[in-house]
């Protein structure tokens, strides 16, 4: 249905909006069932970069599924980096990179940490109260590699910072220990 709408909207004047909508949906529909390969088909096709960096934030803002996510956060910050205001790209970079996160950690657990996939350092800092240290240890590691390649709200010293905190706190016995005496 979505492919006869848009061959219509080809051959017959359809307002912008209805064909954002549309486009959108379509998109939307493509991205839950998991096919990548067309949805970036359909957004090549789109031949307004307007219209496409507009379907593609509409969808965005919709908080698809993590793949969902991924795939168009990769696509604006791809495509569309210059033409997005800097708090916007931010944004997307925070969602692109806690995305990444996401997937690294394993498939059941996900879904506990998806609300904050775009607070990559929040969902960090959850991690570290839930006491997942070896997830830690890969989220870590994958946020040294993904700062290293752009700049976001954070750096590796607010990363090494919070470590630090919640290490310190580890450390801290809230009483003292007394010495038994025979």
């Amino acid at each position: 249905d979505y492919e006869l709408c848009e061959e219509w909207g080809r051959l017959y004047p359809v307002p912008r909006e209805d064909l954002i909508s549309l486009h959108r949906e379509h998109l939307l529909h493509l991205l839950e069932m998991g096919n990548m390969e067309k949805a970036l088909q359909l957004l090549q096709r789109i031949e307004d970069p307007a219209v496409c960096l507009a379907i593609s934030e509409q969808s965005l803002d919709q908080h698809p599924n993590l793949a969902a996510s991924h795939f168009l956060a990769d696509y604006l910050t791809a495509h569309f980096n210059a033409s997005l205001t800097t708090a916007r790209r931010n944004d997307i970079q925070a969602l692109h990179i806690g995305s990444k996160v996401l997937l690294t950690l394993p498939e059941l657990s996900r879904v506990n940490y998806f609300h904050l996939s775009s607070r990559p350092l929040l969902m960090l800092e959850q991690l570290l109260m839930n006491m997942k240290v070896d997830w830690v240890a890969v989220a870590v590691q994958t946020l040294h590699q993904l700062l290293a390649e752009q700049e976001i709200g954070f750096t590796v010293e607010d990363i090494d910072s919070l470590l630090s905190k919640y290490a310190e706190k580890a450390l801290n016995f809230p009483f003292t220990l007394k010495e038994k005496r025979s």
